[in-house]
């Protein structure tokens, strides 16, 4: 009797543990809509060290662009991108709102507010398309382009 419980126990701790390794990062897919893409992205910059350090970039990272992927270089030089420059805003910000001001079927754009930990409203603009080559890619949203952002004033 002992055995079965302590089998059926691990078993419960194994399930759970295997759900939460793969819940950690959202893999692009084609269900994701464009707007979902960029709130996945802030959200997850807004928590970048939750469950994981950094995990909220390498979620950001997950759905940027091929061609995005090329410009900024590899995961690493992209990581102290977004620490070091103007992005850094976006790491642990306070609270952002979007909003959609271009959609057609291949490319959305749209203004992001951001309050920063400083207690400043910083605008970003924030571009995805629709990937249109052959792969596990085709037809999912990613980001193509963050514009560095401009910044609104005090929250206070």
């Amino acid at each position: 009797m002992k055995f079965n419980i302590f089998k059926t126990f691990f078993l419960i701790i194994i399930f759970f543990s295997i759900n939460f390794s793969f819940a950690e990062i959202l893999k692009p897919n084609i269900s994701i809509l464009p707007s979902e893409v960029v709130k996945l992205q802030l959200s997850s910059l807004q928590n970048n060290n939750s469950p994981n350090i950094d995990s909220g970039i390498l979620q950001t990272w997950e759905f940027a662009h091929p061609k995005n992927k090329s410009f900024t270089g590899p995961y690493d030089k992209f990581k102290n991108m977004i620490k070091k420059d103007s992005y850094s805003i976006l790491i642990n910000h306070k609270s952002h709102e979007v909003k959609e001001i271009f959609k057609n079927e291949n490319v959305a754009t749209y203004e992001v507010v951001i309050l920063g930990k400083d207690k400043k409203f910083y605008k970003f603009k924030w571009q995805v398309e629709k990937y249109n080559k052959e792969g596990p890619l085709k037809n999912c949203w990613l980001t193509t382009a963050v514009l560095a952002p401009k910044e609104l004033g005090s929250s206070v």
